[in-house]
């Protein structure tokens, strides 16, 4: 289990290597800094100065070397825009987007994954009909356009809700519906698809011909041995909370990762872009890796195929 985990951490910490280098490059042969920070009608000195003042003026793999040098003791850079240590403009939002995306994800699963159980047992009803229906019409519908039809229907017509800023819980009602009902489709479909698959299995038609009660079935037999694939498609969910942020925060201008995010790339903050970009990363392979972990311990032929072929 030892070597399959620092497998797993070794493969990790590679994918953050390639993924700095990968974006350090492409951002800075993309456009220029600082013609985007001063507009291209400043001065050609003052876009000199600029670029000597921030170390743009350096050979890209001379600034690639010292950002690197820097980033492995924590230090990340100054934003262009403000002068501040990028890592306290990235940590002032973490907390906005954890509200929301931690929240979303919690009320995706507890109205996803009863959704796909309803709809799995009570496969061809108008129950399983319903649950369908709903999770294609959410699922088809990008989650920023379900944000604007939240803003119109809550916010414009019935004006029951906030439909933008972060200064009272309320604020936080439309985000995280969006979010929420958006993944809960996805969560719904594949319980569903799921359920129907462990519940063809052989053993469960040897427990029914037992008379065993069909909740007792599908609470003790089928559920479990539904959870694997089900880790793995939460994982995923999970992984893609950060960034479904960039495409729904700055529809409510809820001050989070997703919104910073957006304005740092569109003014040409480079080092708070990267940084964003790094920790949107980080997260992912994160949740990877816990997904890998948690994988191998519900499921040992796993952990004992990596073990073989290493």
């Amino acid at each position: 289990m030892t070597a399959f985990i620092l497998a797993r951490v070794v493969r990790a910490l590679v994918v953050l290597f390639l993924t700095v280098t990968f974006v350090f490059i492409v951002l800075r042969l993309s456009g220029d800094p600082a013609e985007q920070m001063l507009s291209e009608l400043a001065s050609p000195e003052a876009l000199a100065a600029f670029r000597v003042n921030w170390g743009l003026d350096r050979s890209i793999p001379e600034q690639y070397f010292i950002y690197l040098a820097h980033a492995i003791q924590g230090d990340f850079g100054t934003s262009f825009a403000d002068g501040r240590q990028v890592f306290v403009v990235v940590a002032e939002r973490i907390p906005k987007t954890l509200l929301v995306t931690v929240s979303a994800f919690v009320l995706s699963m507890l109205i996803g994954i009863p959704a796909g159980i309803v709809a799995a047992v009570r496969r061809d009803t108008a129950a399983d009909k319903a649950v369908m229906a709903g999770a294609v019409l959410g699922y088809s519908v990008p989650n920023f356009l379900l944000g604007l039809a939240f803003i119109f229907l809550f916010a414009v017509w019935l004006r029951v809700l906030p439909s933008s800023g972060s200064s009272t819980w309320r604020h936080a009602i439309l985000p995280i519906a969006t979010f929420a009902l958006y993944n809960a489709a996805a969560i719904s479909r594949f319980a569903r698809s799921t359920l129907i698959d462990v519940l063809g299995q052989p053993y469960i038609a040897a427990a029914r011909a037992d008379g065993v009660p069909e909740w007792e079935i599908i609470l003790r037999h089928a559920l479990p041995n539904a959870a694997i694939p089900m880790v793995t498609m939460l994982g995923f969910i999970a992984a893609g909370l950060l960034g479904g942020a960039v495409l729904v925060e700055p529809v409510f201008a809820w001050p989070g990762l997703g919104s910073g995010f957006v304005r740092a790339a569109s003014t040409g903050d480079l080092n708070v872009v990267q940084a964003m970009i790094l920790l949107f990363t980080a997260f992912m392979v994160t949740i990877n890796l816990t997904v890998d972990i948690l994988y191998a311990v519900l499921n040992p032929k796993i952990r004992l195929q990596n073990n073989d072929a290493s």
